[in-house]
């Protein structure tokens, strides 16, 4: 268990913000680098410190539920879109929903001093030997992760990478490698179900031939029917397949 405060924010677009986490506690994490998450510890509206579980092992769900409620913090998990081993600093991308949930909140209106934890965790990108090509799709809760992926990908990495994001303005530059097509897609129905129109535009797409190795996240609509499309229409055998549901559309995240 890590606890960090906040350095800096950034504002990246309309809504994506980048919150800079730091502290001396982050010289014990273990980077693993990719789509790496961890759990991210949050003080509730009115909680005058942070609380958190004391054990970093299994033992740390129970603790947190056996927290009275005016102790428990908000839990979400997170990708690390970058970690600094030397100055001790780690960048949280966050969409921003406005008041729609209370990450959103917290990263919107944090501040430099504001405390965070966090628990680190796995990586769900592990690409075999012998693919051919990458496969990256997401909406717009999977961008830092795919973000993440592209920026350390190997130089001669090939591949087609679709981001949906909510608008124009949150498409930005990306540091993929030449063999990789980064194609953003920005929806214009703001009352849209994130994740469909990445969803359809792959499954229109002419994929290149040979053998992919497909990462599909994003809200879980679209790992499963991609994932499903994937299989009966291209062949690809499901070991090939990586597809993570980050969220369900109409359903509360569970803390």
């Amino acid at each position: 268990m890590i606890r960090t405060r906040v350095v800096r924010t950034e504002r990246l677009s309309k809504h994506f913000v980048t919150v800079t986490l730091g502290g001396a506690g982050l010289a014990d994490f273990a980077f693993l680098g990719r789509d790496q998450f961890v759990r991210l510890f949050l003080p509730r509206a009115g909680q005058d410190r942070l609380h958190m579980p004391a054990d970093a092992d299994k033992r740390w769900v129970g603790q947190l539920h056996a927290m009275p409620p005016e102790r428990q913090p908000h839990v979400r998990s997170y990708s690390v879109r970058r970690f600094d081993a030397e100055a001790l600093e780690m960048d949280i991308e966050f969409v921003d929903h406005g008041d729609a949930g209370p990450a959103s909140a917290w990263a919107a209106g944090a501040v430099p001093g504001d405390e965070a934890g966090l628990l680190a965790d796995g990586v769900y990108y592990l690409p075999p030997e012998g693919a051919d090509w990458h496969l990256l799709v997401g909406d717009e809760s999977a961008v830092p992760a795919l973000l993440s992926i592209l920026e350390q990908a190997p130089a001669d990495l090939r591949g087609q990478a679709y981001l949906e994001v909510p608008c124009a303005d949150d498409a930005r530059p990306v540091a993929a490698p030449a063999g990789v097509d980064v194609h953003w897609l920005a929806r214009t129905d703001p009352s849209a179900v994130p994740g469909r129109l990445a969803l359809e535009t792959v499954r229109a797409a002419e994929l290149p031939e040979g053998r992919p190795y497909c990462f599909v996240a994003g809200e879980n609509t679209l790992p499963t029917e991609l994932r499903r499309a994937l299989v009966r229409r291209h062949g690809v055998p499901k070991d090939d397949i990586a597809f993570v549901g980050y969220w369900r559309h109409g359903r509360a995240a569970m803390d």
